[in-house]
Formats: structure tokens, C-alpha cells, sequence
């Protein structure tokens, strides 16, 4: 109950980052292209951009947080630095200063402002993101412990997500008192989620305070600079693996989430119903969260996380089947359920899994490196949206879409239906054999690194001179 309590605490801070989180890759694309009306091949220019600096960020962020010495630790300042600055480039993001948007056109001004917020709420979730997911394996060592240590910070990072996706359609047209989407609601919205981000994760700041940090084997006047970072990414083959596994998954989970207000305000014709619709995906991966610590007690955790795989794919494939189908939405709604127990199970999959690549790292190499390792889980998370958002406006635009007219071409809704529900799944089913093939650390391997850190320990515990 103890340890609960101390996970629950820390756990807290994830739903504040995902009203964030949720916010920018749920509902920025929709708000750029409709409501600011920036060209579609703009926003996949900028999006490119914006994760090749990620993709240098990243790292190097890690590698600040993991030398960062300071009264609070090496996490928690950064977490606290980082989730304020969040909020308020969150707000401005979602904030027109005053640019012109006439006759469906964006002024050049506005263009360079969006640029700009866009690829500084990348920084910033940097920031907060890397230091927060760092704590995991500090938690625990225990596979069990870590399995509920993990799953504590995902149910709430899923409660963030579903409150984003089912409150969005509703409190936005309300908060700008108008009728359908618009630009007051968006921003009013935005404050409200910037200003409780920045209150939970101050309970995760200070919750934390009691939670001991591993011993780190790598000697104190050991500096960690690029040719580490990179020694770090290049040495740990399942690091590599992960990342592949995890992009393939998040690129087809973000295809959903990115592109669900096109499809449910332009081709279904209701953007009410993408609230029901995250009822149906927050109802399955609260479900999902629950698969890794219940199912554990009878199959090994890799052969849940590839059964989390398969379970995602026929949820997608349901769901494609049934959405053409008139009349028939408790089918859809039983598969999306589905499906979302397979996504929730394997978030939960992704956050484990890295905390065993960190001993596995540390194992291999002498050395360890939490948040150089952890920085992968954000670069995987902005390269998967990347990938969905560069796909998603160059299929708006080479199918004629056009968000001044009421009625969108044929073309433009076959093609949001396709990222909707049938691209997904077939990445998935690309990340299930990767996985099958070439991840080892299974429970064997496991125990066998941490047998090995049990040893190095003792050895360095005896060769300490008593006081």
C-alpha cells in the first residue's frame, strides 16, 4: 500500500502532461489547417523540421538531465522547469497575436509564429517529458513492482488523454460561444489545460522527494557528452529495437488520434461523435492498462505484449469493416474497444520495456544512462506524430482537400478514412514481427542482468573503505 501511494503521487504529473500532450497532437492539426487556415504542405515542412531538431534535442537533454546535480535531484528541477514553460507556449501555440486570416488565406506573419511555437512546445515537452519517464526505473527493480510502477503513470496519461479527446468537441464550440469549432474556444481551452499541467505535475514535484535513485555505476567524474549519447544509442541493440518497435506502433496510434476531427467533422459529419468515440478508446485502454500486471500471473509479460499486438490489429481492421457499414455501430464500438485494450497494453509495454533497456545498457556497458535511454521514448513519440502528421497533409493535399468547403471531395474522405483505421494496422502488424524476431530480454535474460548488478554491487560495496 506504501509503494502505491508513493507510485500514485508520481503518477499524478503524467495526467497533466498528457492534457498538454493530447491537446497539441489531437486537435493542432485541425486547428491549423480550419481554423488558421496554413497550407497543408507548410505544416508538413514544419513538422519535418521540427523533429530533425528533436531528433538532436532529445538526446542532448538527456544528457543534461543525467549530469544535472541540484537540491532536488537530477529530475525533479527539470520537471518543474519544464512543465511551466510547457503551459505557456501551449497557450500561445493555440493563440493568433493578432495576424490576419482573411478570405481563408493566413497572413506570412502568421506562418513564422506558428513555426516558431511549434517547434518551442517540442522543446519544452523535452523538458518535462525526459526527466518525468526517467524516474521509472528508480522506482524499482522488482519485475512485478515495476510492471505496477509503470502502469500507475500510463492509467493517468490515458485519463489525460480521454479527458482532451471526449471534453475537446464539447467545451471548445462553448468556451468561444459559437456553434462549431473556433479560434477563443481553442485558446480558453488551452489555458485551462496549460494551468492544470503545471498543478499535477507540481504534486508529482513534490510527491517524488521521497523516491531514491538507483545507484548509477558509471564513475562521478565520468562526463556524458555526444560521443557518449551516441556510444549509448549505438551499443544498446535493443534500444534500436525498441525504437523501431515503438515508431511503428505510435506512428499508427497517432494516424487515429491526429486525423479523428477531419474524419469524424468531415466525412461522418458529426464532431460530437469523436467524443463518443474517445469514451470507446478511453473505456479500452483503461481496460488495456490492466492486461500486463493481471496477465503476467499466467503467460510471460513478452508473449502478452505480442498478444496487445495482435489484439490492436483486429480492433483497427474491425473498425475500418464496420465504419462503411450503416446501422451498425455496436459492432464498431466493440472493436474500437478492443483495439484500444491492445494500445493501452502496449504504452504500458513501452515504458517497461525501456526501464529493462536501461539495466540491459548498464549491463552491457558499465555504465548508466537513464535519461539518455529514456529520451528515446520522446523522440519515438514525436517521430511516430512526425511521420502521421507529414502523411496526413500531403494526403490532404493531393486529394483536394479544402477546409473552406462544406462538402469535401470523395478522394479527401476515402483518404481520412484510410489513416483513420486501415494504415494502422498494417504498422502494427510491421512492429509485431520485429518484435518477435529480434527483442531478447525476456525474463531469463532479465534475471541474468540483474543477477549481474546484484555482484557489481556487492564487489563495490566490499572494496569501500568503512569510516
Amino acid at each position: 500500500m506504501k509503494n502505491l501511494q508513493k507510485y500514485i503521487g508520481y503518477g499524478v504529473g503524467a495526467l497533466g502532461m498528457d492534457l498538454s500532450y493530447g491537446l497539441f497532437y489531437s486537435f493542432l492539426s485541425f486547428y491549423l489547417t480550419d481554423i488558421l487556415y496554413l497550407h497543408p504542405i507548410f505544416l508538413m515542412v514544419v513538422t519535418f523540421a521540427a523533429r530533425v531538431w528533436d531528433g538532436i534535442n532529445d538526446p542532448i537533454m538527456g544528457a543534461i538531465v543525467d549530469s544535472t546535480k541540484s537540491r532536488f535531484g537530477k529530475y525533479r528541477r527539470w520537471l518543474l522547469i519544464g512543465s511551466i514553460c510547457n503551459a505557456v507556449i501551449l497557450v500561445l501555440l493555440f493563440s493568433n497575436p493578432g495576424f490576419s486570416v482573411s478570405s481563408g488565406h493566413a497572413s506570412i506573419g502568421l506562418y513564422i509564429y506558428v513555426a516558431f511555437m511549434y517547434v518551442f512546445w517540442g522543446m519544452s515537452n523535452t523538458m518535462m517529458d525526459i526527466p518525468y519517464w526517467s524516474m521509472v526505473p528508480s522506482l524499482t527493480s522488482d519485475p512485478k513492482q515495476r510492471n505496477i510502477a509503470a502502469t500507475v503513470p500510463r492509467a493517468f496519461s490515458g485519463m489525460g488523454n480521454m479527458i482532451v479527446a471526449v471534453a475537446s468537441p464539447l467545451l471548445i464550440p462553448l468556451l468561444g460561444q459559437q456553434e462549431n469549432y473556433n479560434a477563443p474556444g481553442y485558446q480558453r481551452w488551452a489555458i485551462i489545460c496549460g494551468a492544470a499541467l503545471v498543478g499535477l505535475v507540481f504534486i508529482s514535484f513534490t510527491s517524488t522527494g521521497k523516491i531514491p535513485a538507483i545507484k548509477n555505476s558509471q564513475p562521478s567524474n565520468t562526463k556524458i557528452t555526444g560521443k557518449a549519447v551516441l556510444n549509448t544509442l549505438r551499443s544498446n541493440d535493443q534500444l534500436l529495437i525498441f525504437i523501431l518497435v515503438a515508431l511503428l506502433m505510435n506512428t499508427g496510434w497517432y494516424m487515429v488520434t491526429g486525423i479523428a476531427t477531419h474524419y469524424f467533422t468531415r466525412v461522418v459529419g458529426d464532431p460530437k461523435m469523436q467524443s463518443t468515440f474517445s469514451v470507446l478508446v478511453g473505456v479500452g485502454q483503461a481496460a488495456g492498462l490492466l492486461l500486463i500486471p493481471i496477465f503476467t500471473k499466467w503467460f510471460k509479460r513478452n508473449t502478452v505484449i505480442k498478444l496487445a499486438m495482435g489484439i490492436t490489429i483486429a480492433g483497427y481492421l474491425g473498425m475500418y469493416y464496420f465504419s462503411s457499414v450503416k446501422d451498425m455501430f455496436i459492432p464498431f464500438a466493440l472493436f474500437g474497444v478492443l483495439g484500444m485494450m491492445g494500445v493501452g497494453c502496449s504504452f504500458v509495454a513501452q515504458t517497461i520495456m525501456l526501464s529493462d533497456i536501461v539495466d540491459y545498457g548498464e549491463y552491457k556497458q558499465g555504465y548508466r544512462s537513464d535519461s539518455v535511454t529514456f529520451s528515446m521514448k520522446g523522440i519515438v513519440q514525436k517521430g511516430a506524430y512526425s511521420i502521421q502528421a507529414v502523411a496526413m497533409f500531403l494526403m490532404l493535399d493531393l486529394t483536394g482537400y479544402d477546409a473552406k468547403l462544406a462538402v469535401q471531395p470523395a478522394g479527401a474522405k476515402a483518404g481520412i478514412t484510410s489513416m483513420m483505421f486501415l494504415v494502422p494496422p498494417i504498422l502494427t502488424g510491421i512492429a509485431l514481427l520485429v518484435f518477435f524476431a529480434k527483442y531478447k530480454l525476456n525474463e531469463a535474460k532479465m534475471l541474468e542482468v540483474n543477477t549481474h548488478k546484484a555482484l557489481q554491487e556487492e564487489a563495490r560495496t566490499s572494496l569501500t573503505p568503512e569510516p
